[in-house]
């Protein structure tokens, strides 16, 4: 990845980089400024020599110096005015600049620290305090140089990171296409009832899934899933399970029992229920669980059995507008070896509709932070209830969305509704 590539060549080179210190003198007066290179090249110091403030000055431009100690009062450019010039230059490392000087006033101090000197010595130069000087000077400015060098490499970093980011979100996106295909049909006629699915990941992908599958011409099962925790862990346990929840496959659905005769017919929900929880537990092996509602109706009859388990309750919306709350809440899949699950059987009427939907819903907050409840969803969900199956889930979310203030869900949303028809009896 050229970030990473970056990033490796950016921390050779600077472990390459040699550390020789550079210094210059400028002072007009020749012996003093040969004492102070002698002084600096015993310190260790590579060391250039300038007689006046333009001659630094071009030295400055074409070389990065750690230190510099120069004289006040030159002529032409003065100590000042060539402190303020080497200030004006863009250069790494930074440059310690020590300005030689008889003035003692504090507004003469005040203008040197202002025109971005960091120290000053009296002349004449005192050679312990030089050295000491100088060796505060260092310190200064090797600190200021292995802060560069993080810096640089944090940028480096980042950009690295920035690209792996990058290329992850685009994955991330491309994942989201095809969780969304694990929904293949968003609504189905089935002739005596019809079935509507919503599925709204939070990110990019999350742990929600919801479908249905034709056992035979008069048996369909259907199902709301919650996969513990968010992201891409649960995305792919989800997408697991709609390989599972098939008719495509009924042999690895664990929904049904295939006879001699090659044919599906569907176990009891709570067996179906405690078979799931013994594949999660025993041949996935994953660390995550799930909620979730199954339920497998009759099409003739409108019966239709279901389990709840840890899933937020089923709501039946009958046909004269009342209301009925389903289940006992149930444990919850993958958690507990052997758990039992307890069967709810329901028998809807022509028009009648069970509503299952998944916390996403329920907890959404309105624009004060409360939650609204499942009370509050079903409600919102019968304001809507003359519509088809999908478009009463596709009002029902912009109504919690118009509530919360944002279409923005803090977790995955998903619901599926069924609604019994009791149209033209299906084929045995």
């Amino acid at each position: 990845m050229p970030g990473r590539k970056r990033l490796r060549e950016l921390q050779e080179q600077i472990r390459a980089t040699p550390r020789a210190r550079r210094a210059l003198v400028v002072d007009d007066s020749t012996a003093h400024r040969k004492l102070l290179a002698r002084q600096l090249e015993r310190m260790g110091f590579a060391v250039d020599e300038a007689v006046d403030g333009n001659a630094g000055l071009a030295r400055a431009r074409e070389t990065p110096y750690d230190i510099v100690v120069s004289d006040w009062v030159m002529p032409g450019l003065d100590g000042l005015a060539f402190c303020d010039a080497v200030r004006r230059l863009k250069g790494d490392p930074y440059t310690y600049f020590v300005l030689l000087t008889s003035k003692t006033g504090k507004e003469d101090i005040a203008r040197g620290l202002e025109m971005g000197a960091d120290d000053f010595l009296s002349k004449p130069v005192s050679p312990t305090e030089f050295r000491a000087r100088i060796n505060a000077g260092i310190r200064i400015v090797e600190t200021q140089r292995e802060l560069s060098d993080q810096s640089r490499l944090m940028a480096a970093a980042f950009e690295t990171l920035q690209s792996v980011h990058d290329a992850l979100d685009r994955d991330l996106i491309e994942a989201r296409k095809l969780q969304m295909t694990l929904v293949r049909e968003r609504t189905r006629d089935f002739g005596p009832g019809r079935i509507a699915a919503l599925l709204r990941p939070s990110g990019r992908v999350g742990g929600d899934l919801v479908g249905w599958f034709q056992v035979n011409a008069r048996r369909v099962g259907f199902y709301a899933i919650d996969v513990s925790g968010h992201g891409v862990a649960s995305a792919m346990l989800a997408a697991r399970l709609a390989g599972i929840l098939t008719s495509v496959t009924p042999e690895a659905n664990v929904a049904l029992s295939l006879s001699g005769r090659n044919r599906a017919d569907p176990w009891p929900p709570e067996v179906a229920a405690a078979r799931l929880n013994r594949l999660l537990l025993d041949q996935i092996g994953t660390d995550q669980y799930l909620t979730c509602i199954y339920a497998e109706t009759d099409l003739k009859t409108g019966k239709v059995a279901l389990v709840q388990a840890g899933h937020p309750h089923p709501y039946v919306l009958r046909a004269d507008g009342s209301v009925e709350r389903v289940g006992q809440g149930g444990l919850p899949i993958g958690l507990i070896p052997d758990a039992r699950y307890t069967r709810v059987e329901v028998m809807l009427r022509p028009g009648d509709r069970l509503l299952l939907m998944s916390d996403g819903l329920t907890e959404a907050t309105d624009t004060d932070g409360r939650e609204l409840g499942e009370g509050e969803v079903v409600r919102l969900a019968l304001e809507h209830r003359d519509l088809p199956p999908d478009e009463m889930l596709e009002a029902l979310v912009w109504r919690i969305a118009e509530r919360s203030g944002s279409d923005e869900f803090a977790d995955d949303v998903s619901a599926v509704v069924y609604e019994f028809t009791g149209g033209a009896d299906p084929a045995d």
